[in-house]
């Protein structure tokens, strides 16, 4: 099959289009042929080695332990374990695989469900890891209930356009803090105000807000606090400030540290993929209420420009590799 390689860490020219051997699926996965697949800053920092502790966490210290990157994935069962029982050969699948920049990947059962009805492939490739990571911060973590007031840091990322749905689907009053080209469109999606970060400061005391989600941001953990109400809760997802040793995860410490002596609630979480949240995004979906925005689509072997494109900050949603003729190929 053809694949995205990597032998090194480094930037999207360490990325290569091979002819590899097809995977197997172990007794728990499945096989799905790849119709489209995600691209997400998990993704780079994977590609990238950075921050260093990803290398210590067991991703491989010289160089990744897996060669080809790539996580959400939406696509056909080719083959199942002896022990997978939800799926058969034939279903179209969607959620989080192993090596999803190729033609086929192996995917833990538990970590499939079905395509949504109303999505494509490649609507359904971009779902999985931003769509689970916005559920669970803004419902587990945020615990957003209707009438809360919930500034939403980033809103226009891939992460961000989730929160936000979700956010307003949970009865939430939405502010969405963008760049002045974005604002426009973190609006149709749902936000009932809109914050331009070059023009507005959310910190500034006019507004305090009952939860905050600060999606891959770099604001001092003063600010943040600033802006939330006296027993607020502020809910850290990602970090990126640069740094090769911690990468924002500095600013994450702190919170953790100073949560337990302040009335906000403060700290973060580590997004887990699984079964039924998948599920739980499938019925917001189908009831119209959650719809993955796709800012632009690369075939396969353009995957080091889509990396590349991600690096540049200016996608608005997720981006999406799918393709035509043997890679990634197909529509639903």
């Amino acid at each position: 099959m053809k694949a995205i390689v990597q032998d090194t860490y480094g930037s999207a020219n360490v990325l290569e289009l091979r002819d590899i051997a097809r995977p197997r699926a172990a007794d728990d996965e499945v096989l799905v042929r790849v119709h489209a697949a995600g691209v997400d800053r998990g993704v780079w920092h994977l590609m990238t080695g950075l921050a260093y502790p990803i290398r210590l966490a067991g991703y491989g210290l010289r160089a990744p332990k897996t060669p080809v990157p790539g996580m959400d994935l939406a696509g056909v069962v080719e083959t199942v374990g002896s022990d997978v029982t939800r799926f058969r050969a034939g279903d179209e699948v969607f959620g989080v695989g192993k090596g999803a920049y190729a033609e086929y990947a192996r995917a833990p059962e538990d970590k499939l469900a079905p395509v949504p009805a109303n999505l494509t492939f490649e609507q359904a490739g971009a779902v999985a890891i931003s769509g689970s990571t916005a559920l669970q911060a803004v419902r587990d973590h945020g615990k957003v209930r209707p009438g809360h007031h919930v500034l939403i840091v980033g809103a226009s990322g891939g992460v961000g356009t989730y929160a936000v749905q979700i956010a307003k689907a949970s009865g939430a009053h939405v502010t969405g803090v963008c760049s002045t080209a974005k604002t426009a469109m973190v609006a149709d999606i749902g936000a009932d105000c809109v914050s331009d970060y070059t023009r507005e400061d959310f910190a500034d005391g006019n507004h305090r807000y009952d939860v905050i989600l600060d999606i891959g941001g770099n604001t001092s953990l003063s600010r943040l606090r600033r802006a939330l109400t006296d027993t607020g809760r502020l809910v850290i997802v990602g970090g990126e400030d640069g740094g090769r040793w911690l990468g924002g995860m500095d600013r994450v410490l702190r919170a953790q540290l100073l949560s337990p002596f302040v009335r906000q609630t403060l700290g973060t979480f580590m997004n887990r993929e699984n079964h039924e949240d998948l599920l739980a995004l499938t019925q917001l979906i189908e009831a119209g209420k959650l719809t993955p925005l796709i800012d632009r689509t690369f075939p396969l072997s353009e995957a080091p420009r889509a990396l590349q494109h991600l690096e540049d900050g200016h996608a608005r949603g997720k981006i999406v590799i799918t393709g035509h003729g043997t890679t990634i190929a197909g529509h639903r």
